[in-house]
């Protein structure tokens, strides 16, 4: 049944103007939850329906079972299964089967969960060490099967798909993306935002996103984190969990009441692993950010809408709206007010205790929603030019710097979507490419909302990417005066959304959609980017890849202030490939913290003064030495590490 051709433009009209069945019993309160959910309700079953819903939601009841998704790190698996509306007579129970020893076994049942139709196990101990067979039963016949695969460990290269912004302006498959993948065959599949584009009908929309890669997502760890159009507003800069004023967002907060909130994270977001710091925000908006760890690379899943300011009435307005500048010239410390929130206190000490916490990392990377700069000049059309929009997480500045700050202290790259227009970056902090580097996926579907990177002086910037074929690579001031290199970028070839859309099921048509890729090397600490149109032709290569990618750096490039001088050299003894942390004593700062490859490290420095160098087996805790200095000659430090037990 391909339920990925099925439109249901016409259903999400009639909702709008109340003209479907269920609207009377809604399980959202007041009048903000009247309309929400519409073609997921308990009643739909006891209603006259559209054809959408006969076709989409009233499903053969031997196909409930949507999907599934899972991740599993360090010995538990979190599982959710996703089902399409069940009648009232229909049990609310699903049962999670493994195959064991040749034949299935029931190892846990799950309620099933409304509103949002979702089901959730937890199962601990897990062996992560095997490839497993699963598959999620309703009653007799429904059922979703795939593989819960085994931790990676023993591979030298583990491989990420980045994926964001399922767009509603196309209805049709995704099969060339699906398909692609699937011969690429990744460890771990990252979807950073937009799921849904229907955004009063995230449990339909989400069932969509569903059918769409079910065959890719069915076997192997996937990661979801809801964005801006999946919780129903254009924007987002959530402040805490406050109310916003409208579905706009940029007073702060949302805007849909917080039981629909609550279940559309808990149907994209329970199955990862537990958050560290589980408390929930204001009107018990329940956080994710966490971390999960996949063949030795380590994630750090963060938020970077949930706490954020919103703009409106904090900052002076200086365009068509508080979120917009259109101001040349204007002064940055004007809109980087103290008090304003980026990241948010809670979740920039998660980021701090993740870089120094190496256990069963070889190297890390940071995965949320957008971008850390503001890479485009040109929205929804080439002659729409903004100087600034503060829907990214370029502003504000200051929480800008902290989180850079706390990424390039682990040596992590950053991986985002969003934005629609995909890019590489080299962030600077301080200096020009001083930063880590950060990728932004292309939009899966480009036909909903096109930008373009365009310098209005159509000139490179100092000193552009050698042997680039694009022609406006090089350092740059973003429009909030944040420094960039940009490396690459690909713009659709068309000069506004009218034309795009005409063309988006054109499979030679350059619209700058299609999906990102990464590799990481943990042998050579290398990454590689790659970038890869809807309709790739993978037997092509690299030359298949937009102009500009593929994209290698090694781990230590995502720390590039400049080396003043070296401490004394390390050597290890004991316990293998040892974590290393260098702290500057004259203001407590850590520099970095890594895991070293082999049994010497000569730690760098980037200014004279005095330092101390802590070492442990996953966190720097075992062995300490103070008052080092680049100055410092001498033999070699010797470092005795117990092996574990």
């Amino acid at each position: 049944m391909r339920l990925g051709r099925i439109s249901f433009g016409i259903f999400v009209i009639l909702a709008a103007m109340g003209l479907t069945a269920g609207a009377a019993e809604s399980p959202f309160p007041g009048e903000r939850g009247k309309q929400l959910d519409l073609a997921c309700r308990e009643d739909i079953w006891e209603k006259d329906s559209n054809a959408f819903l006969a076709k989409f939601v009233k499903v053969p009841r031997d196909q409930v079972v949507g999907f599934a998704l899972y991740t599993h790190d360090h010995g538990v698996l979190k599982l959710s299964a996703q089902l399409f509306p069940l009648k009232k007579d229909e049990p609310r129970e699903v049962r999670l089967e493994l195959l064991q020893d040749g034949k299935w076994r029931e190892v846990a049942k799950a309620p099933v969960l409304y509103p949002g139709w979702s089901a959730h196990f937890r199962i601990e101990p897990w062996d992560g060490t095997k490839d497993v067979p699963y598959r999620v039963r309703h009653c007799e016949q429904a059922m979703f099967e795939g593989l819960i695969r085994k931790d990676p460990v023993d591979k030298d290269e583990i491989v990420v798909g980045s994926l964001s912004c399922d767009s509603n302006a196309d209805r049709g498959d995704r099969d060339s993306i699906v398909q692609n993948l699937k011969k690429q065959n990744p460890d771990l599949l990252f979807f950073a935002g937009d799921q849904s584009y229907d955004h009063t009908e995230h449990t339909a929309a989400w069932l969509l996103w569903g059918q769409h890669f079910r065959e890719v997502i069915k076997d192997r760890p996937v990661v979801t984190i809801p964005d801006d159009h999946d919780v129903g507003q254009g924007n987002l800069w959530g402040e805490g969990g406050i109310v916003a004023d409208s579905p706009a967002g940029d007073s702060g907060g949302y805007y849909y009441p917080p039981e629909y909130i609550r279940m559309l994270t808990r149907c994209q977001t329970w199955h990862l692993p537990d958050p560290p710091d589980p408390a929930p925000i204001a009107q018990n908006i329940p956080v994710y950010f966490t971390r999960l760890r996949v063949g030795g690379v380590d994630f750090a899943i963060i938020e970077d809408r949930k706490f954020k300011s919103g703009p409106k009435g904090k900052i002076p307005q200086m365009g068509p709206r508080p979120d917009h500048i259109r101001e040349p010239g204007y002064d940055p410390k004007k809109i980087d007010l103290p008090g304003l929130q980026l990241l948010g206190d809670r979740q920039l000490a998660f980021l701090n205790a993740w870089g120094q916490d190496w256990t069963g990392a070889w190297m890390k990377c940071v995965l949320s929603q957008t971008a850390f700069c503001g890479a485009v000049h040109l929205h929804g059309s080439k002659e729409n030019r903004l100087l600034a929009d503060l829907d990214c997480n370029g502003w504000p500045q200051t929480g800008r710097r902290k989180a850079l700050e706390a990424i390039r202290r682990a040596l992590a790259c950053h991986l985002c979507g969003d934005q629609h227009l995909t890019v590489v970056v080299k962030h600077g902090i301080d200096e020009f490419r001083d930063g880590p580097f950060g990728f932004t996926n292309p939009a899966i579907i480009n036909s909903y909302y096109g930008r373009w990177w365009w310098p209005e002086d159509e000139k490179p910037g100092a000193n552009p990417i050698a042997g680039s074929p694009l022609p406006w690579t090089g350092d740059y001031l973003d429009g909030l005066y944040n420094k960039i290199t940009m490396y690459a970028y690909a713009n659709p070839e068309f000069d506004n959304i009218k034309v795009m859309k005409e063309r988006q099921r054109d499979p030679k048509a350059m619209l700058g959609d299609g999906y990102a890729l990464i590799r990481f090397n943990k042998k050579t600490r290398e990454t590689v980017f790659e970038c890869w149109p809807r309709y790739a032709d993978l037997s092509k290569g690299d030359a298949a890849q937009y102009a500009g990618w593929p994209i290698r750096f090694k781990m230590e490039d995502n720390d590039g202030r400049k080396v003043y001088g070296y401490l004394p050299e390390l050597v290890f003894s004991g316990a293998p490939d040892p974590v290393v942390q260098v702290v500057n004593e004259a203001n407590g700062e850590i520099l970095y913290t890594l895991r070293v490859s082999g049994t010497r490290f000569r730690p760098r420095v980037y200014a004279p003064g005095k330092y101390t160098v802590n070492v442990g087996r996953d966190k720097p805790d075992l062995w300490t030495r103070s008052g080092l200095s680049p100055d410092d000659k001498g033999e070699p430090l010797r470092v005795v590490l117990p092996m574990p037990k």
